[in-house]
């Protein structure tokens, strides 16, 4: 197995997961998953495995905002999302409660959903993920701060409602 392959074994998952999380779409979240291992094969250089995570993102992100730019249209999440437990009930409330946080993230601007994602999801550290998006170490704690704080208070809107 080569670097890269080794490389795409370990990180093409969590880069798929991010990319979904980020457009809310399969098509798309693969098309950039894809586009982020095609330009890291054919970028210039040697990967250091150091920050070949951090790399990864960026370049995934990279290509969300240039979809993004692009006027590419988003879609919402398929919402067949299989369970292998046969209960109808928990089923749809499981779809309903899914539906309703990526609706939430969906309506944070995108640099505090990266943000959070990279870390909430991806389990990045505060470090890399200021290298993945290009801010300062302080910047990215506060924008992490401020996107949980958000849903917070919709989680707390949501049940008031209830």
């Amino acid at each position: 197995m080569t670097g890269f392959e080794a490389l795409y074994a370990h990180y093409s998952r969590d880069i798929y997961r991010f990319a979904l999380y980020l457009c809310g779409n399969r098509a798309e979240a693969e098309d950039i998953a894809s586009e982020t291992f095609a330009r890291a094969w054919n970028g210039s250089g040697e990967i250091r495995s150091a920050t070949a995570k951090a790399y990864l993102f960026a370049i995934a992100r990279n290509c969300y905002l240039e979809g993004l730019r692009r006027g590419a249209r988003q879609t919402g999440l398929d919402e067949e999302t299989p369970d292998s437990k046969a209960d109808p009930y928990a089923d749809a409330e499981r779809r309903m409660e899914l539906r309703r946080v990526l609706g939430a993230l969906q309506e944070m601007p995108e640099l505090d959903r990266a943000v959070l994602l990279l870390r909430a999801q991806e389990g990045m550290s505060y470090q890399e993920i200021a290298v993945a998006v290009g801010l300062s170490l302080p910047a990215v704690k506060v924008k992490i701060h401020r996107a949980r704080l958000k849903l917070a208070l919709w989680r707390t809107a949501q049940e008031a409602k209830k």
